[in-house]
């Protein structure tokens, strides 16, 4: 198995180079999902084209000029957990702080240098990803996992998000682990990914703006309304 400690990718890696690395990724992953640094060069690995693709859209406005160059972080480094809790309930700084307390678990740190725009980008998916359970609602559980990538392949057409939901869904399937009976599974998947197609993009928004601004608000901004499912 390959050592993740020395795991990287090259500059200007070769399509060829990047699956190799994505394929030691996986062996480590397999035996340590919550491996930080193969979770990333992942992600780089087989979805460069299309941060590269999202660097080029933020490129193209003020705004998204402003983040790229600024580069603003959700680590947990970079984050007052305690003060944002403070902040009054129903807010997003409020049940961001709140989140990670009730699930018992810190935010996202990153372990890789950012040589670039492409890689603040593959690192923003990642760190968001606790923010958009809170906008989408989708739980913390294996189905809201599940449902969780597939509005991310929806809406910006994640790769490994693919990865995650063929081998999740083969795990539900061997294991019988979801609770539901494989067509409402699926079609729980289903609604999901269209519902992110329906949404705004999310990766291009800065939340460490909106503290203060209730989750109803943005998840109306920035959501399709969520499918009641039967």
């Amino acid at each position: 198995m390959a050592d993740p400690n020395t795991l990287s990718l090259p500059d200007n890696a070769s399509l060829l180079t990047r699956l190799h690395v994505a394929l030691q990724c996986l062996q480590v992953l397999k035996n340590d999902p919550a491996n930080p640094t193969c979770g990333q060069l992942i992600n780089i690995c087989l979805d460069l084209n299309v941060y590269a693709s999202l660097v080029q859209r933020l490129q193209q406005s003020e705004g998204g000029r402003r983040m790229l160059s600024e580069r603003p972080s959700l680590q947990g480094e970079d984050l007052d957990l305690t003060a944002l809790e403070r902040l009054p309930e129903g807010t997003l700084g409020h049940e961001f702080a709140r989140y990670f307390r009730d699930n018992k678990i810190s935010p996202f740190k990153t372990t890789l240098e950012l040589k670039n725009d492409i890689d603040f980008i593959g690192k923003r998916y990642r760190e968001t990803h606790d923010v958009l359970h809170l906008l989408t609602g989708y739980g913390t559980d294996v189905m809201g996992e599940m449902e969780l990538q597939a509005y991310a392949l929806g809406n910006l057409g994640i790769q490994t998000a693919k990865l995650i939901l063929a081998f999740g869904t083969f795990g539900q399937l061997k294991e019988r682990q979801s609770g539901f009976a494989l067509p409402t599974y699926l079609q729980r998947l289903k609604a999901a990914y269209q519902r992110g197609r329906a949404s705004k993009l999310f990766l291009d928004v800065w939340y460490e703006h909106h503290w203060e601004t209730p989750v109803a608000t943005l998840r109306a901004q920035l959501c399709a309304p969520a499918v009641q499912m039967n």
